[in-house]
């Protein structure tokens, strides 16, 4: 039996129209609420987490296994801001003990596509970048 906890609204859909980012250049604004999301999606562990799941479902430890260096409180904190935020879907498992799992949703799906391309840059560009110390 599997048993699916769901959580309120994200924080991304309670805003109220008024607070919408319609004007591009908003995002240089410092009120503008686009900068919590933009924090989020900058964000090397979540970055790498959303492009983790894009292979479909998985439990934290398979997660924490394949984001090598990522800590366990770091990874959970990131999960969190991620399902907090409507990019990420947990849904636990009535099973002893329980299972756990980590999804995307639509909107998470969504942000991969940019997500992949920037990761996709950075791994053919990344001999033209100065060594760092």
């Amino acid at each position: 039996m599997t048993k699916t906890v769901t959580k309120t609204a994200p924080k991304s859909a309670t805003k109220s129209a008024a607070h919408s980012c319609t004007d591009p250049k908003s995002v240089y604004a410092a009120a503008c609420p686009c900068r919590d999301m933009l924090d989020l999606l900058a964000n090397k562990w979540s970055a790498l987490a959303l492009g983790a799941l894009e292979d479909g479902p998985q439990r934290f430890g398979v997660l924490r296994t394949r984001l090598q260096g990522v800590s366990p409180k770091v990874l959970t904190q990131t999960l969190r801001r991620l399902e907090d935020h409507g990019l990420v879907h947990r849904e636990v498992h009535a099973e002893v003990p329980p299972r756990v799992e980590y999804s995307l949703t639509a909107l998470g799906a969504d942000a991969c596509v940019p997500l992949a391309h920037l990761r996709t840059w950075v791994e053919h560009n990344i001999d033209r970048f100065p060594e760092t110390a």
